[in-house]
């Protein structure tokens, strides 16, 4: 079996579609997790898979690359605080927003913090999605590192999170503030009439190819007047013949 047939495989029997990502990256973290146990090729990693849910879960794990932080790259979200979101409020004041990729939870319980303070009392909508399920289950315990919240001001640190043994647990009150559900945005349907829409170091890992293709799927998803919010590394140059409008660095807008 070569590594084409693994993917392949790995479809048929798992449902995950493996052809949009990058090969030479993706291959050398799978090869990297076969060469740590040791196993001679991927017919028998593929049925190393199919028998043990831990292998399964750390298979996901290392394609997924589940890093991330609350208020990654303070001085953009800062701009989606001051620039982007009290205009998206004054437009639709309660907000329909989906953080897609959403690792373990900061991202979108970040923004939760930012409506909670511009928009308090609103009937804000959150979903936010991953294709990792031991993510989202980190994610609604919602208990993080000193490192995961480095860059959470003092005061919001002492007003949205309490401390539990080592960690940092988030408030119940910006916790129901997000609802989780795990989705695979190369197969999945998404929803619609989103007026934020997040997806931040992620569509990095995928093909040209797929990279557009999700793009368009993300401006079909957005409402007429909505902002995409894509990552610090990321650059979206065919945003012209998406559809889309650049309002900011890392800012786009399906227009009304």
């Amino acid at each position: 079996m070569d590594f084409a047939e693994f993917k392949q495989a790995v479809h048929r029997r798992f449902g995950l579609y493996l052809d949009g990502y990058k090969e030479p990256q993706l291959k050398r973290r799978i090869d990297s997790l076969m060469a740590v146990l040791q196993v001679p090729d991927y017919a028998a990693y593929l049925n190393l898979l199919a028998g043990d849910s831990q292998q399964w879960q750390r298979f996901i794990d290392k394609i997924t690359i589940n890093v991330s932080e609350f208020f990654r790259n303070p001085e953009i979200f800062a701009r989606l605080e001051k620039e982007i979101l009290p205009p998206l409020l004054a437009a639709f004041q309660n907000l329909k927003v989906w953080s897609a990729g959403c690792a373990d939870g900061p991202e979108p319980y970040s923004v939760a913090i930012l409506l909670a303070e511009l928009a308090p009392g609103g009937r804000h909508q959150i979903l936010a999605t991953d294709i990792d399920p031991g993510a989202l289950a980190a994610a609604r315990r919602a208990v993080y590192s000193e490192r995961s919240v480095q860059a959470v001001t003092p005061e919001r640190v002492a007003r949205y999170f309490q401390r539990e043994g080592e960690g940092l647990r988030l408030r119940e009150q910006v916790r129901n503030m997000v609802n989780f559900r795990q989705l695979d945005l190369l197969k999945d349907p998404y929803g619609s009439d989103y007026h934020l829409l997040i997806c931040r170091n992620v569509v990095i890992y995928f093909t040209a190819a797929t990279q557009n293709e999700l793009y368009r799927r993300f401006y079909q998803a957005l409402a007429p007047g909505g902002v995409l919010f894509i990552g610090a590394t990321e650059s979206l140059f065919q945003y012209r013949e998406l559809g889309f409008e650049k309002i900011a660095p890392w800012f786009y807008r399906r227009p009304i």
